[in-house]
């Protein structure tokens, strides 16, 4: 229920704003548990890009230090 939640959270964010360039860590961690999920992340494209390659630790998750490195 806590990932449909988070999920519905996103969607509903992502509808509300047409541009997410630039986006900050905050802003994306819309469930505020302290990472950005790849259903978080999707609403920036250019994030969703770079998302594999910045999860050094391979758990779907960006931390705010991983984020940092984008």
């Amino acid at each position: 229920m806590k990932t449909l939640n988070s999920i519905l959270a996103v969607m509903a964010f992502a509808t509300t704003s047409a541009a997410f360039a630039g986006t900050d860590f905050d802003t994306l961690d819309v469930d505020g548990n302290g990472v950005i999920s790849q259903a978080e992340a999707s609403v920036d494209a250019d994030l969703m890009k770079q998302f594999t390659q910045l999860d050094t630790d391979g758990n779907n998750e960006l931390s705010k230090a991983e984020f940092s490195q984008a």
